[in-house]
Parts: C-alpha cells; sequence; structure tokens
C-alpha cells in the first residue's frame, strides 16, 4: 500500500480516463499503470479509489480478490453500501494518499495549500455535512498526529470560519477564470454520453489532445502548483501521442 503511494507520488502522467474513455500514451500498457481516484476491478490492474464497491459483505463476489493490488479505504475497513453507506470514505483521493505516505515521508503542506486540498472532490462541503464520519476518517488516517500531512489541513489554526471562506471564494475564482466565469475549468472532458472521445485530434492512428483543454488544465496545473508548492512540471504530464480505447461496462447482480 505504501508502495503504490510511493509510485503515484514520484510517477508520471500517462493518461486519463472518466469512466467511459481511456486515453493512454501510446506504447504503455494498463498493466504497467496505476489508475488513480477510480476502482478498478481487474486482477492485474492497480488503481487507488474511494467509491464504495461493494453492496453486501456478508455476499461477496468470488472473484473480490481483484482488489487486492488496490487501495481502497472503504474495502480496508470492510464497508459495505448495505450497513455503512452513510460512513463511506468522505474525503479525496489526495488526502488517502498523505495520510499513508506521509508515515514514512516528510511532506510539507503550506498554509496556501489548505484551500486547494479542501477545494478537491468536494471536501469542504462534506466537512460540514457530514462531520461525524468526515473525523471518523481523519481519526482512522491519523491525522490528529503532528507529524502527519493532513494535520495542517484539517486540524490547523491559520483560519477562522469566515476567513477560511473568503480564502476559498478567492480560490474559487480563480479556478473559474479558466473558463471564462464558468464552472468546469479544473476537469478533463474526454468523451461525450455516447463513449465518443472529444476535445481531441486523431493522427496516424494517436490521439493529440486539442489546444485550448491543453492549456486550460496547464492553467490549473500552475494555479494548484503555485498554492501546494507540488510544482507542475510539463515533462511528467502526457498529453499527446495517445491512444484512446472503449471499455465496455458490466456487472454481476447478486440476489441475497
Amino acid at each position: 500500500m505504501v508502495y503504490l503511494c510511493q509510485i503515484i507520488l514520484t510517477g508520471k502522467i500517462i493518461g486519463f480516463y472518466d469512466g467511459k474513455v481511456p486515453c493512454l500514451k501510446n506504447g504503455e500498457t494498463v498493466k504497467d499503470s496505476v489508475f488513480l481516484d477510480v476502482d478498478i476491478f481487474r486482477g492485474y490492474v492497480k488503481s487507488l479509489g474511494h467509491h464504495m464497491v461493494l453492496y453486501n459483505k456478508k455476499h461477496k463476489p468470488k472473484n473480490w480478490f481483484n482488489f487486492d493490488n488496490c487501495i481502497q479505504p472503504n474495502n480496508i475497513r470492510d464497508y459495505d453500501a448495505k450497513t455503512k453507506f452513510s460512513q463511506k470514505y468522505p474525503l479525496g483521493a489526495i488526502h488517502l494518499v498523505l495520510g499513508i505516505a506521509g508515515h514514512i515521508k516528510k511532506i510539507e503542506i503550506k498554509t496556501s495549500a489548505i484551500c486547494p486540498l479542501l477545494y478537491t472532490d468536494g471536501t469542504f462541503k462534506n466537512l460540514f455535512n457530514y462531520p461525524e464520519n468526515c473525523l471518523s476518517w481523519l481519526n482512522f488516517l491519523c491525522a490528529e498526529e503532528e507529524n502527519n500531512p493532513l494535520n495542517k489541513v484539517f486540524f490547523n489554526d491559520h483560519y477562522t470560519t469566515s476567513s477560511l471562506m473568503l480564502a476559498l471564494k478567492n480560490f474559487f475564482e480563480k479556478v473559474s477564470k479558466i473558463k471564462d466565469g464558468k464552472r468546469g475549468g479544473d476537469k478533463i472532458k474526454i468523451s461525450d454520453t455516447s463513449g465518443n472521445p472529444i476535445n481531441f485530434k486523431q493522427n496516424k492512428g494517436v490521439f493529440y489532445m486539442e489546444e485550448n483543454q491543453k492549456e486550460r488544465v496547464k492553467i490549473f496545473l500552475n494555479i494548484s502548483g503555485d498554492l501546494t508548492g507540488w510544482k507542475f512540471l510539463e515533462k511528467s504530464w502526457t498529453f499527446d501521442n495517445l491512444k484512446i480505447y472503449k471499455f465496455k461496462k458490466s456487472f454481476n447482480l447478486l440476489i441475497c
């Protein structure tokens, strides 16, 4: 688990996935990749996700071991939708990575990083909507320990409630400027509702992210990098020479 987090912290971005269409750097394979912020139920795939993926823990599928190479907090705590849905993981993937990797590696959290880290996955909303559940998971991730990078994000005295709201408002305004005041400037749209690729152009069998989409991504990553101190390294990101695939979705219905 720690090893997988280290790969995520030091690895390169070689593709994107929106739940329907994955685009992967030409020459790379799914088996050699780590899917971040998404759960992949394939034994040969490594992923870190935090969605509720088990309906009833008393009736686990026979191939539940497909998640053995993955980090899945709800599975780690043996939480299922039938009995623990209201207690599912309420934070973002980055908080999970920081909580785990922070035990073996010193990770500095700047005060200016607090807002973008609360913005991720709408975490700031969950803190106030589900405080008991958030505190339960922060305790699970040992966030109250002083040397844990999550400590400064969630157990800090840098902001009053009103000053935090103002700081978040300023951050939201920066992000909204990416799309001329519209929401979604931090999102990469890969496919339409039918699963057809969009925002990519094709040339000689490979795909390239369109320049306007690429520029929006870079602007957001630079904003986040400036605030967190985790600089955007363009050479570690793949926007061109991509192969696009279509995955088939399926599920098994268990009658209990």
